[in-house]
């Protein structure tokens, strides 16, 4: 059995757009990512360490526990022997009280890496490899998470792009989400049900060749 933790906020936990409610597992990308991936004949199970809010490595005003940095280390040491770590993060680094833009999240999702590969595992337990999935752009924000995400459309632009340039200096994989879906057609931050099933199918394909490469 291959493990596989999934590390991100709400674009992950499976918030459907405009209300509280969340998405069953095996309609959230993670899930679906993990169906496909066993259909394939591997043995797989996806870990979701998921937290709406979840910033790169800054601190949320308004709510506690939001900095993803906090607490990384530890659970990689928790869930460990892990084969990958999933980061997709950085949508919340937009919200309208940061002024933060792509080059700041991308610097974010470095130390994130740096994090993970200094974790404290028990000896002989292996290192996860690591793929960076940058998230979709974010749209024109609606709905009632507007005033939250004023201006993100604008501060977002450019974050593939940084992600892949960060990859590249850490060595570790890279996916840009943007590729396959778009963000939600709703509130133009989250992912509506078929952008989940889309992204998770997408991520499989990336991750398939990933696991091959830790089976003796």
């Amino acid at each position: 059995m291959q493990h596989i933790l999934v590390y991100s906020d709400s674009l992950s936990w499976g918030i459907v757009p405009t209300t509280r409610k969340r998405l069953h597992f095996e309609q959230r990308w993670p899930g679906v990512m993990e169906i496909s991936l066993c259909s394939s004949g591997q043995k797989v199970r996806v870990i979701e360490d998921c937290l709406n809010g979840r910033r790169t490595v800054w601190d949320d005003p308004f709510k506690p526990g939001r900095n993803g940095l906090v607490g990384l280390a530890q659970r990689i040491e928790i869930h460990s022997p892990l084969d990958l770590v999933v980061l997709m993060l950085g949508t919340n680094d937009f919200q309208s009280m940061h002024e933060y833009n792509a080059w700041h999240s991308s610097q974010g999702i470095s130390a994130l890496v740096s994090a993970i590969r200094t974790a404290p595992i028990e000896p002989g337990m292996p290192m996860p490899q690591i793929l960076v999935v940058a998230p979709p752009a974010i749209r024109m924000p609606k709905g009632p998470i507007a005033p939250k995400f004023e201006g993100g459309e604008t501060k977002c632009i450019g974050l593939s792009a940084a992600y892949q340039l960060v990859c590249e200096e850490v060595d570790c994989h890279f996916f840009d989400a943007g590729s396959v879906i778009t963000s939600s057609n709703v509130d133009g931050v989250h992912l509506d049900l078929e952008q989940h099933w889309a992204l998770g199918n997408a991520v499989a394909e990336v991750v398939q060749p990933l696991l091959s490469r830790n089976v003796l």
